[in-house]
């Protein structure tokens, strides 16, 4: 039985890379995922451009523009001469934000009075925009308080900011762990949706049935190719972010192993089941990206799963994704521990345990 088994894992496995449209599928989206989403997928403020309207010309308003020019957020301000002109530059999207230093700037600095600075922010790019805001702010925070130390005065009160795990906020650090949930999740999703499909398509199906194999050693057959392809893109992914790109790893390997098989029996259920239901690749290849899309935006990856409604707060449990990057930026990020990944790890086991019996249930359903 044993090695009927391995027969038909191992004939999965030759399925999944004999074929070009497959191989691609599976080493394309790791190759390009890992060169891009580093670099691109970023809320990082570098490059942005900063209209500022100088009403005083004098001394400190100078310096308070030289200031903000040298800011590596904006490398190239954009200085106008009047109201029109900074409206015209937010509205046609030529500066993300712009700057209106009063006409008594100066002259209120001298005599120690607060100065007011008008910031106009483009709400059309609003995530952009408030960092950028952040960055401008404490370009003048900073001037302010350097002022006011040089006249004698007690500096305003400053909000010191300190930043755990990720001290300089480099978003690879971030990224890069996530795109371990990320590209497991499309790998081994394909592999399990495409697999009974297949057989249907390609009319062996019915051969499969009448085999030696239980529909229960089907489905097992089935479910290990997957995880081995999943442990494998995991792998990739993970080497490259510690060693390519830098990332600290601060857990335990054997977590992130343990973690991830759990993680990739709950995500064969969920392709075993859509796999169930269709009867041709091009309807499994949609049942995947309909279970993507939904998954990733409740996962926590793109919004924050507290920030939704209660349903869909309830929704996003029942999705392993959620559960695997909370666990996988703790093991890279904070050094979690067994009993720092449990709370995390058992709603996975449980939606492993349903969506394989669900899949089952399915299978056996069809084929009665």
């Amino acid at each position: 039985m044993l090695n009927r088994l391995l027969t038909l894992i191992a004939k999965e496995l030759q399925l999944a890379f004999r074929d070009p449209q497959s191989r691609r599928l599976l080493v394309l989206p790791v190759i390009l995922q890992l060169a891009v989403f580093p670099f691109a997928a970023t809320l990082e403020v570098k490059n942005a451009t900063l209209a500022i309207l100088d009403d005083d010309q004098g001394a400190e308003s100078t310096e308070l523009v030289q200031r903000l020019a040298i800011a590596r957020a904006f490398p190239a301000p954009l200085v106008v001469r009047s109201q029109a002109e900074l409206t015209s530059a937010i509205d046609e999207q030529r500066a993300l934000i712009g700057l209106e230093i009063p006409a008594d700037f100066s002259r209120a600095l001298a005599a120690g009075r607060g100065a007011r600075i008008l910031a106009i922010v483009d709400g059309r790019r609003s995530n952009s925009a408030q960092i950028a805001l952040g960055y401008a702010q404490d370009i003048i925070q900073q001037f302010g308080d350097e002022r006011a130390t040089a006249a004698g005065r007690p500096a305003p009160s400053r909000l010191v900011v300190r930043n755990w795990f990720n001290p300089n906020l480099e978003y690879r650090w971030f990224m890069l762990p996530v795109l371990v949930a990320v590209i497991t999740t499309l790998g081994s999703l394909i592999v399990t949706a495409l697999s009974i499909a297949r057989e249907r398509e390609q009319g062996t199906f019915d051969q499969l049935l009448v085999s030696p194999l239980t529909p229960g050693l089907i489905m097992v057959g089935k479910t290990v190719p997957a995880m081995v392809i999943a442990f494998g893109q995991a792998t990739v992914i993970a080497a490259a972010a510690v060693f390519v790109y830098q990332v600290p790893f601060q857990g335990s390997v054997a977590l992130l192993y343990l973690s991830m098989g759990f993680y990739a029996l709950a995500l064969a259920g969920f392709g075993l089941f859509i796999s169930s239901l269709c009867e041709t690749q091009q309807q499994a290849f949609l049942g995947v990206f309909t279970f993507m899309v939904p998954a990733i935006m409740l996962s926590g990856f793109i919004a924050p799963v507290e920030n939704m409604p209660l349903f869909f707060r309830c929704l996003s449990w029942i999705d392993p994704l959620s559960h695997f990057i909370v666990i996988v930026k703790g093991l890279f990020l904070k050094g979690f521990g067994a009993g720092q990944i449990w709370p995390h790890l058992w709603p996975l086991l449980l939606i492993s345990t349903f969506t394989i019996s669900s899949a089952y249930w399915m299978f056996r359903r069809r084929i009665a």
